[in-house]
């Protein structure tokens, strides 16, 4: 049954461009996705507290769920349930039960007092902190990822409206959390960077002591800051909508590292000029792969680069930055998987590794990271030098196991809805690639090894995708309030990056 729209949220989708409505074939198709792939969200949900594990084996076994989950797990689900109603495959009732039993079982988590930040892994059927790996015995030091926190308030904002029901619970848990508690404010000029998160007590390996929110309390931060415009950039969305972060905070966010030779170790040599935003300059910078011009991300991924504006509406607010790129960043990994690699499909982001464990995959010519996420099991990488400064290699003579993940293809779909479309209709036309819980995590191309793991991470993006496809973009308008708008919007409106296909 479908559900009607709250007069709240009536009121955020005028705001928004709707995302055209699909045509009739292209529905039906994008329903059943959408049904199949909640079904492995659903399997993924322990009964005793209404929390999603980290991934399920392909069979959706009870027995074979994961026995840790984390912050960005239970954001996941949330906006997966919030879009299994909305685009009809359950009712208001069944979601809004879902949504209280997580709700509660957040209420209950240990966290962080000082900051109200969440830990990394928690125990889906006790709640309790890991603080013990159950596969390996190991020892976890309990950790707090400005990332993963960012991802879990931005569901929690996205609630506010979604589930007036919830509205209040919601809005306590997302104000209790302090993002100041990663912010450092000398890491750039003017606009300070974020750490990567804290531990509370001081760890075994590399960290800085700080007390960036002046609680009094002392946490040990990561030695490294988050300074390249990747999927972690929802964090920065987060902590400037909610003014806890400096608006100008946004603009000291690399697009490209400078053009000089004290920056010479990035993938290669950027083109780009200095402008001058909200009184911070910026280098707008841009990286050439096969004709074209984009802004990169660190390591080349889908999910660094379109993950965020399924959440914030960047191609609109940012209609001559971000609305020029995203569409162009598909066209990069098209262009590797079919024109470069040769592969025969596209579609590369980090996923479960076919041959097992988990692995970074992406397009190594569209990163800044020097080393890259590769596309094949090979690491076959690119080095195209920097200018006088570094010199390049030869460019690979091959590609080897190419390795694609669905989720890649929808978070692609609103940029390429034909194409991503037809790739998904040929992964599962021609490997073992689709379950009972839809598109398996991953398939290797060549050696045609499918990972057969469902990741209630990738499933999350593969739902709300589809929620945002099939509902005229309701799962954007729940976190793009016009206060959110009202604060973010001009930011992105500021920049005109010169990409071109």
């Amino acid at each position: 049954m479908r559900t009607r729209l709250s007069a709240a949220l009536a009121a955020c989708l005028v705001l928004l461009p709707a995302a055209p409505a699909a045509a009739s074939s292209e529905k039906r198709t994008l329903e059943g996705y959408a049904r199949d792939t909640w079904r492995s969200m659903t399997a993924m949900v322990d009964p005793a507290t209404g929390i999603p594990a980290d991934k399920i084996e392909g069979t959706l076994s009870p027995a074979t769920r994961a026995k840790v989950t984390s912050p960005t797990n239970i954001a996941t689900y949330l906006w997966s349930t919030v879009a299994a109603r909305d685009i009809g495959l359950i009712r208001r009732s069944e979601a809004l039960t879902r949504v209280t039993r997580v709700i509660r079982a957040v209420e209950r988590l240990e966290r962080h007092a000082p900051t109200g930040q969440f830990y990394n892994w928690y125990d889906p059927n006790t709640l309790a902190l890991v603080r013990t790996w159950p596969e390996s015995g190991s020892v976890v030091e309990p950790f707090a990822s400005s990332v993963d926190n960012g991802w879990l308030a931005a569901a929690l904002m996205m609630l506010r409206t979604a589930v007036p029901e919830v509205a209040a619970r919601a809005n306590a848990l997302v104000t209790g959390m302090d993002f100041r508690s990663y912010y450092d404010p000398a890491a750039q000029p003017d606009t300070g960077l974020l750490r990567g998160g804290f531990w509370p007590a001081q760890p075994s390996g590399c960290s800085v002591a700080s007390d960036y929110n002046g609680s009094g309390t002392t946490v040990y931060s990561t030695c490294h800051h988050y300074g390249a415009l990747t999927e972690t950039r929802i964090t920065s969305y987060v902590g400037i909508a909610l003014g806890q972060l400096p608006k100008n905070h946004y603009f000291g966010m690399w697009r490209t590292f400078p053009d000089t030779c004290d920056w010479s170790w990035p993938e290669q040599k950027p083109v780009g000029v200095w402008e001058t935003h909200q009184g911070v300059n910026v280098f707008e910078g841009t990286y050439g792969y096969r004709g074209l011009r984009l802004v990169p991300t660190w390591g080349g991924s889908m999910f660094e680069a379109l993950m965020v504006p399924q959440l914030v509406p960047e191609d609109t607010w940012g209609a001559r930055s971000w609305g020029r790129n995203h569409p162009i960043y598909v066209a990069a990994q098209r262009a590797h998987g079919l024109d470069d690699a040769k592969y025969g499909y596209w579609g590369f982001s980090p996923s479960n590794n076919p041959a097992g464990g988990y692995r970074e995959y992406g397009v190594d010519a569209i990163g800044m990271d020097t080393d890259g996420y590769t596309s094949d099991q090979e690491r076959t990488s690119v080095d195209y030098g920097f200018g006088d400064c570094r010199p390049g290699k030869p460019e690979p003579a091959s590609y080897g196991d190419g390795v694609v993940t669905p989720h890649a293809s929808f978070l692609a779909l609103r940029y390429a809805p034909a194409q991503a479309l037809d790739n998904l209709a040929k992964i599962k036309a021609d490997f073992d690639a689709y379950g009972p819980g839809g598109f398996y995590d991953a398939v290797a191309v060549r050696s045609g090894q499918v990972a057969k793991q469902y990741l209630a991470l990738d499933q999350g993006m593969i739902m709300i995708a589809l929620g945002n496809a099939l509902s005229r973009d309701a799962l954007r308008g729940y976190f793009a309030t016009p206060k959110v708008k009202a604060v973010l919007a001009p930011l992105l409106a500021e920049e005109s990056w010169n990409v071109s296909n």
